[in-house]
């Protein structure tokens, strides 16, 4: 072996190593802020890894190609429960559900684009959150043809705050009650063809290191204080956990509250990447009363955030 190719198989072998390193993270089972940031990112790094994998192929390095097949299965194991999570089987001839979430993110003002994206979808149940002053201006041309709302916050002022919207084809029986309990959340009862569903509207703080490190442990504990203290019906919560769901925040979901999510590919965040490049932190989480239909991506919506559709109905 020639001096260069020794050379770059260590290099190589070096970076596909230290991408490995994010599945571990993942796999530990370890709550540390800093393995959960790490935690978070598997899924653009397994792709990563398998692009180098691939070059290293292509150029016959063989102990680094190695090193990189053991790479990305590490990862692969790491991201599968976030992509294939539990769908649960779907009761036979019941109703399906349409939900539509998305973080529009505050500051933006293509109402035309979150128009047509939601029009696209055809759901019965809109969840927004971080609705900014443009489309609050414009609520009524937003919402067309979903006439039972729930909103937190007000939408005739602009005054540069986000709102969270619960829009319905379907009467809302009651909006739930907020809280002084630092989570930002908008909760109702919906009269669906399923029956009565709580249906939660969440937007949690983002992670450390860019924001306080108990932040979104908290507001799940208050989320699931929440859920306790509603009606005894079945639950879907959906919007921006800044979360993937086999990280610390999705596992104290699914451990705390029962609640299932839906599969995180492709990605959500942030939408200036290609799907399959991005991490979803965009969740839709449902109770096990409820069986998962589908999932997929909703049409832009001028936001860094990607909107989800994803169709439910009643589990056996």
């Amino acid at each position: 072996m020639s001096l260069l190719k020794l050379a770059a198989n260590l290099a190589a072998g070096l970076v596909l190593a230290g991408l490995s390193v994010l599945g571990i993270a993942a796999l530990s089972g370890i709550g540390h802020r800093w393995v959960d940031i790490l935690a978070q990112f598997t899924a653009p790094v397994l792709l990563a890894a398998l692009g180098l994998t691939l070059a290293c192929l292509v150029l016959r390095l063989w102990p680094a190609a190695l090193v990189g097949v053991l790479a990305s299965l590490l990862l692969l194991v790491a991201v599968w429960p976030q992509w294939v999570p539990p769908q649960g089987a779907a009761a036979a001839g019941q109703p399906i559900l349409r939900v539509y979430s998305s973080n529009l993110w505050v500051g933006n003002t293509d109402v035309e684009a979150m128009r047509r994206s939601i029009v696209a979808a055809d759901a019965d149940i809109l969840i927004l959150v971080e609705v900014g002053d443009a489309p609050a201006a414009r609520i009524d041309t937003l919402l067309a043809g979903y006439p039972h709302r729930a909103i937190m916050g007000r939408v005739d002022h602009n005054d540069g705050g986000a709102r969270s919207v619960i829009a319905s084809r379907f009467p809302i029986d009651r909006r739930l009650p907020s809280r002084n309990d630092g989570l930002s959340a908008i909760g109702a009862v919906v009269e669906t063809p399923l029956g009565p569903i709580n249906v939660f509207g969440v937007h949690l703080t983002r992670p450390w290191p860019y924001q306080y490190q108990w932040g979104q442990i908290t507001q799940v504990m208050a989320l699931a204080t929440r859920r306790a203290d509603a009606p005894d019906n079945p639950v879907i919560a959906a919007g921006d956990f800044n979360s993937v769901s086999s990280a610390r925040i999705g596992k104290q979901i699914q451990a705390d509250m029962a609640l299932i999510p839906a599969p995180g590919w492709p990605g959500t965040w942030p939408s200036n990447l290609p799907a399959v490049a991005g991490i979803t932190i965009d969740q839709v989480y449902r109770s096990p009363d409820l069986a998962l239909v589908s999932r997929r991506l909703g049409l832009p919506t001028g936001s860094d955030h990607r909107p989800v559709v994803t169709e439910i109905t009643r589990a056996k």
